[in-house]
């Protein structure tokens, strides 16, 4: 009988004879150089890519808020760590200072704030000197004798075992988190392409899109960020390299977005001081105001002012463009038309005309829209004019509707301005709201399904608020923007009219 033949294995021909002799595994065989110049290149080519994916990133966040969250991401994946928190706190003292967490509750940061600032790995950069660019690594909190019992108690209470802190500096030559000597690898050549802005397409320093030309970057100690591993552990060189050049590069993307928030925060006060600190009692009638200045400072401005025999005007407008000139603009405007409701406010139209004339002598580039109307609440009446503005809303029990205003051009736009006047008779528990077209671009949506939007929300004002006219703005804003007039989508960007003033007057006649 013949022998049975063997079974056929995947990948191996039973019909072919093993050798009779063998040579060394290919394990014990030194290693060609091209195949370790190949495996090297292969490293450093990836080392590459994720630091362009990571800043590309980065680049695309234009808030504080967004750039650290994205900065906090990023340094887990480079490090292998699970959480961590960054702390904004700039030297100069001039703020803002903020502090996030990755992975970490809102008690969590409460109970690494319990522990002494100057045993947090935080507080060791933040309050040591000023220019510090070498990290903080704590590889074993348990067994560090030198530790501070808090911070072991706390590190034991949130289960973490070891820590890596990085300084946050800008405007700095050495790389955050590297070695004094030179890059390893490729990566070298990476550290002065990215702080330069060329390793991605964030905005060039001092410039931001939206906004122009700001004041220098922010320049020193920025923060702090630090992120904690599960188990005792400590990353290694090649982490720590990546880990630095990314920061460094996010310590100037920072730099940057501290100045742009800075200035927003100036042009929004200036724009506040600038409007009513607060609105008249008149009999009558009861005013309320809702306003919200955007992130590059508008131009956008409410008004209420007393007048003889009394009667009230109230006014809101928008001059053209964004930034500081628009902001002194819309001073400029409001101020005019105070004076001129004191002279002719029983004339809408006669108001509104001195006021185009006046901003095609003054400032012929500029235009603006504005709806002026002349209440007298004993009479239950009102008088308006309006400049290419959104027309007024009446909000009470018995209707919901938009008043019919004649078509007009925007002031500054026509060499002689001129429309007629409307005249309301608001039911006792009405109230008319005034707003601003940027109340509208706020949402996102075409202008038509804007005003069927705010139309609804008007609408659905309770019952129990009417009575308040504060109550019912409020209602109509938290209906209209729900998530609020900064939302921002899954992307962290803002939506279309994301930037926009918005401005909403509400009058209930009693």
């Amino acid at each position: 009988m013949s022998a049975p033949n063997m079974p056929k294995v995947a990948g191996i021909d039973s019909t072919v004879p093993a050798p009779a002799h063998t040579g060394p595994p290919l394990d014990d065989l030194p290693a060609a150089p091209g195949a370790l110049i190949r495996d090297r290149l292969a490293g450093w080519v990836s080392d590459l890519t994720t630091l362009h994916e990571l800043t590309e990133r980065l680049a695309g966040t234009g808030s504080l808020e967004g750039a650290l969250k994205e900065l906090l991401r990023a340094g887990a994946a480079l490090l292998g760590a699970r959480r961590g928190l960054v702390v904004l706190e700039p030297a100069d003292g001039l703020g803002p200072g903020t502090t996030l967490g990755l992975g970490l509750t809102r008690a969590d940061l409460g109970h690494l704030e319990t522990v002494p600032r100057r045993a947090s790995p935080c507080g060791g950069l933040l309050d040591g000197p000023a220019a510090r660019t070498e990290p903080l690594a704590s590889p074993d909190l348990l067994r560090d004798t030198e530790a501070d019992p808090r911070l072991r108690e706390v590190a034991v209470r949130l289960g973490y075992g070891a820590s890596y802190a990085v300084p946050l500096v800008a405007g700095t030559g050495a790389p955050t988190g590297t070695s004094s000597g030179p890059a390893p690898g490729l990566a070298s050549g990476l550290s002065s392409g990215l702080v330069s802005g060329g390793g991605a397409s964030g905005p060039a320093p001092g410039t931001v899109s939206g906004v122009g030309t700001v004041s220098s970057p922010v320049s020193g100690r920025l923060g702090a960020a630090v992120w904690l591993y599960d188990e005792p552990a400590e990353p290694v060189e090649r982490q720590r390299h990546l880990v630095g050049l990314y920061t460094r590069y996010a310590s100037q993307h920072l730099s940057r977005l501290l100045e742009l928030e800075r200035a927003r925060t100036r042009a929004a006060t200036i724009a506040e001081d600038l409007l009513p600190s607060r609105l008249p009692r008149i009999p009558g009638i009861q005013l309320a105001a809702r306003h919200r200045t955007g992130p590059y400072g508008g131009g956008d401005w409410y008004d209420a002012l007393p007048l003889p025999e009394g009667a009230v005007s109230l006014s809101v407008g928008s001059v053209g463009g964004s930034g500081p000139g628009a902001v002194a603009a819309m001073g400029r405007l409001r101020a005019s038309l105070r004076a001129y409701a004191v002279m002719e406010g029983e004339d809408p139209v006669a108001v509104l005309s001195d006021l185009e004339l006046l901003l095609r002598l003054t400032e012929p580039a500029r235009t603006a829209t504005a709806l002026f109307a002349y209440a007298e609440p004993a009479q239950g009446r009102i008088l308006l004019a309006g400049a290419g503005h959104a027309p007024p809303l009446i909000v009470g029990d018995r209707r919901t509707e938009f008043v019919e205003t004649s078509l007009s051009a925007p002031l500054g736009m026509l060499a002689c301005w001129e429309a007629p006047s409307v005249e309301l008779w608001p039911a006792p528990g009405e109230t008319v709201l005034l707003y601003t077209d940027g109340l509208l671009r706020r949402t996102g949506d075409p202008m038509d399904r804007a005003y069927a939007r705010l139309h609804g929300a008007a609408a659905s004002v309770p019952p129990s608020a009417r009575d308040d006219p504060g109550a019912v703005a409020d209602h109509v804003l938290r209906t209209v923007l729900p998530g609020g007039p900064d939302a921002r989508n899954a992307q962290g960007a803002r939506n279309p009219g994301g930037t926009e003033d918005v401005v909403l007057l509400a009058a209930r006649f009693d």
